[in-house]
C-alpha cells in the first residue's frame, strides 16, 4: 500500500491549479504527507493560498530559487517548522520567451544563462539545501520531457536544458545515495500548464499525441501525480537516478 504518512513533503513550482507541481501536491497529501508549497513571487501568493485551502494542514511559502539567499532562509524556516524533511518536488522550468520563439541558433548567451540557472541550476540548489533534513534518507523528483532527447518544434532551449537537468539527476543520485537520498525524473507528456503555453504549437504536440502514443490519449496531471507519489515512497526504494517516462508511451513509438 501506499503511504507517506509521517513524511514531510516540499513541492516547489506552483503556479495555478493546472500546474503540475498542484496535480503533485494533491497526490501526495491524500498519500498522507505533511506538505509545504512554494510559488516563486508576490504575483502568485494569492493563487497558492487559495490552492491549498483545499490541502488541510498544509503551508505555502514564497522562495525565489534563482536567489541562494531565499533558499538558505527558505530551508533555514523548513528546519525550524519541521524538523526534517522527506521528499522534495522540483517542478521547475523557464526559458526567456524569445529564447522559446527564435531559430534554436538565435539563443543568446544570457538566455541560455537564465534557462539553466532557473530550469536546471535550481535542481542543485535544493538539493543541496534539502539533504541535511534528509535525516532519514528521502526522494528528490523533478520533471522533464521528451525535447531533452529528440527535437521538437519550438522547444528550443529549453530542450537542452532539460537534457541537462536528466544529467544531473543522474549526478546527484551518484552523490546523495550514500545519504540514502534518491533522484529521480518524470518525463511527462504535454499538458496544459501556464509554462507549456509559452510553447508555440502546443496544441500540435497535443494532437501528435493522441494520434501516435499507444493509449491514444494525453496526459493527465493526475497520473503525473500519481507517479511521483510512487517514487517519493517506500515502494520505489530501489529506484533511482532514473527518468521514468508518463507520456502515454509516445516515447516508444518511431513515428
Amino acid at each position: 500500500m501506499l503511504t507517506l504518512e509521517g513524511r514531510v513533503a516540499v513541492v516547489f513550482g506552483l503556479a495555478n491549479k493546472r500546474s503540475i507541481a498542484w496535480g503533485i501536491a494533491q497526490k501526495l497529501h491524500a498519500a498522507g504527507a505533511k506538505l509545504a508549497i512554494g510559488y516563486q513571487n508576490e504575483r502568485l501568493k494569492a493563487e497558492a493560498h487559495s490552492l491549498i485551502a483545499d490541502l488541510p494542514g498544509s503551508e505555502a511559502f514564497q522562495c525565489d530559487v534563482s536567489s541562494d539567499a531565499e533558499i538558505d532562509q527558505t530551508f533555514a524556516g523548513f528546519k525550524e517548522r519541521y524538523g526534517k524533511l522527506d521528499i522534495l518536488v522540483h517542478s521547475i522550468g523557464f526559458a526567456p520567451p524569445d529564447a522559446l520563439k527564435n531559430d534554436f541558433h538565435l539563443t543568446s548567451r544570457e538566455d541560455f544563462r537564465i534557462a539553466h540557472d532557473v530550469s536546471v541550476y535550481s535542481l542543485i540548489a535544493l538539493s543541496r539545501a534539502a539533504a541535511p533534513l534528509m535525516t532519514d534518507g528521502g526522494s528528490i523528483v523533478t520533471l522533464t520531457y521528451y525535447g531533452s532527447e529528440k527535437v521538437v518544434p519550438n522547444y528550443n532551449i529549453m530542450g537542452v536544458a532539460k537534457a541537462g537537468l536528466e544529467a544531473t539527476v543522474r549526478y546527484l543520485a551518484a552523490d546523495l545515495g550514500r545519504k540514502n537520498i534518491r533522484v529521480n525524473a518524470i518525463s511527462a507528456g504535454p499538458i496544459k500548464t501556464l509554462a507549456a503555453r509559452g510553447i508555440g504549437g502546443l496544441g500540435d504536440m497535443l494532437k501528435a499525441h493522441i494520434d501516435r502514443s499507444p493509449l491514444h490519449r494525453n496526459t493527465e496531471q493526475s497520473e503525473v501525480g500519481s507517479t511521483a507519489a510512487f517514487l517519493a515512497s517506500d515502494l520505489a526504494s530501489g529506484i533511482t537516478g532514473e527518468v521514468i517516462y508518463v507520456d502515454s508511451g509516445y516515447n516508444i513509438m518511431g513515428f
